[in-house]
């Protein structure tokens, strides 16, 4: 797939860093250690443009989407939406900003309010973002019910009433209604039917269509989004070791973590994964309380050298692929394609 419009960035990360204080162990002084779950990223979205940041769970990847939208509290770096820095944005300007950015949650039963008719929850980012008079605003949350699949006389029931996909199909209305420049959406296909998944990327596509919307799409999932992305971000202990083209990564991945997550994606066929012999990654996943010197990944990698222990890899052009991946072992050959993993039982 290949966006319909590519223009300047809707939303550009520069060397972005999120940090968290743990609270101090027991009987210790002084504060707690610090987490990055977001190390220096880069990371630029073309208008238009589907993202798909995936990784293992805890690698950073939900934390990264609430920072560019200015949710999560930013320890370093910059963001800019359309051109603007809002790093520094707070009360009333940040306000008005968000009506350019919203989020889709992973859990469509916590981000609803029980107590809220779906009318008042969709017609709600209109009142407070001015969205017009309650016969104006009454024809907006009509005309994204219909939009989204839904019909218009749901708008009088309350979330309990809904099925789990009816339920992500509203949360969905509520962050499309004001028609956002730039939408992150937070794993919202993992609290969904296998048959529904299918449905709902669909939806997303529509969207994009037809109100010219740019997504982060975060999912844990590689083989679920690479045919619905533009392009995929891999994110491992929170930096991105590969980015570029869905279809790209997919053929030739350039990074082994990257051939680690192919890898170990569930063949559509029951037969040949019945049969399959599923590769693992050695070792445990590090602590991102103190991560790996060198590169972050040498820990697990098949393929470490002695530089991968001491220096960091930078980001650089993967021969042949039109992607690009933080690895040394791109120096080293001139196709960065790496064998999978060894199978075990």
């Amino acid at each position: 797939m290949t966006p319909s419009v590519v223009e300047a960035p809707v939303i550009e990360a520069r060397r972005l860093t999120v940090a968290f204080q743990l609270p101090r162990p027991f009987l210790s002084r002084g504060p707690g250690p610090h987490v990055q779950a977001v190390s220096g990223v880069d990371l630029s979205i073309a208008t238009g443009e589907t993202l798909a940041l995936v990784g293992e769970s805890g690698c950073g990847k939900s934390t990264l989407g609430r920072a560019l939208i200015r949710t999560q509290p930013i320890a370093g770096g910059q963001i800019l939406f359309k051109g603007e820095d809002i790093t520094g944005l707070s009360g009333e300007a940040l306000r008005r900003a968000r009506s350019g950015f919203q989020m889709i949650f992973q859990d469509p039963y916590a981000s609803l309010n029980p107590k809220m008719r779906v009318f008042d929850t969709l017609a709600e980012p209109l009142r407070v973002h001015g969205g017009g008079a309650r016969a104006e605003i009454r024809e907006k949350v009509e005309e994204i019910l219909d939009a989204v699949g839904l019909d218009r006389t749901y708008a009088a029931r309350y979330p309990h009433e809904f099925s789990g996909g009816q339920r992500q199909r509203i949360a969905i209305a509520r962050a499309v209604i004001l028609k956002p420049d730039f939408i992150v959406a937070d794993e919202p296909l993992s609290a969904l039917d296998v048959s529904l998944q299918l449905q709902v990327l669909k939806l997303f596509d529509a969207l994009r269509r037809r109100f010219s919307l740019t997504y982060l799409f975060v999912s844990h999932d590689l083989a679920r989004v690479f045919g619905f992305a533009d392009r995929v971000a891999v994110m491992y202990l929170g930096k991105i070791v590969e980015i570029g083209g869905a279809a790209s990564i997919v053929a030739r991945p350039a990074h082994p973590y990257t051939q680690a997550l192919l890898d170990a994606a569930p063949s559509p066929d029951p037969v040949v994964e019945a049969s399959r012999e599923v590769p693992r990654l050695g070792g445990e996943i590090p602590s991102p309380i103190d991560p790996p010197s060198g590169c972050r990944f040498h820990t697990r990698c098949p393929h470490a050298m002695p530089v991968c222990r001491s220096v960091e890899p930078l980001m650089q052009p993967a021969s042949g692929t039109g992607h690009e991946a933080a690895c040394h072992l791109l120096g080293e050959t001139a196709a960065p394609v790496h064998p999978p993993l060894p199978a075990t039982r």
